[in-house]
């Protein structure tokens, strides 16, 4: 067990590299990857359910007892990420189902290495794990009905299918997880250096399906999906510290609120795309999936590089006692 918690603690430290690699090892050779397609929905689950084992329902009173900051949260992240999707989609002329894929992405909730990259980031991690599970529970209404009034021009919408889709792969395995948790707690506890390397290992095959599946459009619109990608990630990360600045919230929780609004579930978009669309409009969130879990620990090294300038800057300005 020990060797395979030092396995999972490796493949957690160096996901962005080995989400990289998976992706080009996808473009290269996509027939190794192809099969997988057909079980997205059934690996997103997976990760939903392992979600579920690690929450428990004090989590959600964060909500309870100190609702703006997470209340302000969510609003940012199912305000700012659709609308800067739309914005570029249009702004970068993307082809129709490119374009609903980037609203898509934009449109789901709070993707599940966020609340990592907090704590890294000496973040408020309360309100992020709150922000996550506030921002879950609430995509079955919001994500359908914020795909339709934004992407029905370019793919017909059928926000009552992806209701239902919602439910059954992120609501159901969440809440068979938490029953899980309080039914074998000992069992869980144990299980926990497990669930974040079958996370990834989904998380991996969800991006290598998609790519593999799109080789042809990444060589024809991957640099402009890319850059698109680059632009909805950032200014959403900022934006969502701006939103938090704006309203008086401290710098952890504002770190908190950057992070949560500026990384999705894209397994989430990914899911819905292929199954309510096409290959290529999952395409947005598997690339995203990319991006995030670079610009995400870069993040953290930039405040790291921050915090570590002003305690130097703390020491070199207090008075020397005498």
């Amino acid at each position: 067990m020990s060797g395979l918690h030092s396995f999972s603690q490796f493949v957690s430290k160096y996901f962005a590299v080995i989400v990289i690699l998976i992706s080009v090892i996808a473009f290269i050779s996509p027939d190794t990857f192809t099969w997988i397609a057909p079980h997205i929905t059934l690996l997103l689950g997976i990760i939903m359910f392992g979600m579920g084992l690690t929450l428990r329902l004090s989590d959600f009173g964060v909500v309870l007892k100190k609702p703006i900051p997470v209340i302000i949260g969510v609003i940012a992240q199912f305000v700012i990420m659709p609308l800067v999707a739309f914005g570029l989609a249009i702004a970068l002329n993307l082809p129709p189902e490119l374009a609903a894929g980037l609203v898509l992405v934009g449109a789901c909730p709070g993707g599940t290495a966020s609340n990592v990259m907090v704590y890294l980031a000496k973040g408020d991690v309360p309100v992020s794990v709150a922000m996550t599970s506030f921002s879950t529970l609430l995509a079955p209404i919001l994500t359908p009905f914020i795909l339709f009034l934004l992407a029905d021009q370019w793919l017909p919408v059928d926000a009552g299918a992806m209701f239902i889709s919602i439910i059954q792969v992120i609501i159901i395995p969440i809440a068979l997880g938490i029953i899980v948790r309080r039914l074998l707690p000992n069992f869980v506890d144990k299980s926990t250096t497990v669930l974040p390397l079958i996370s990834i290992v989904a998380i991996l095959a969800i991006v290598s399906a998609v790519v593999g599946a799109n080789k042809d459009n990444i060589a024809t619109t991957g640099v402009l999906l890319f850059v698109a990608i680059m632009l909805h990630n950032s200014i959403g990360l900022v934006l969502g510290y701006l939103t938090a600045k704006l309203v008086g919230l401290d710098e952890a929780k504002r770190r908190a609120i950057s992070i949560e609004v500026g990384m999705q579930n894209s397994g989430l978009g990914a899911s819905l795309a292929t199954v309510h669309f096409s290959p290529l409009a999952a395409l947005p969130s598997a690339l995203f999936s990319v991006w995030h879990n670079i610009s995400g620990p870069l993040l953290v090294s930039i405040w790291g590089w921050i915090d570590s300038k002003k305690s130097k800057v703390d020491i070199n300005t207090k008075t020397p006692s005498i």
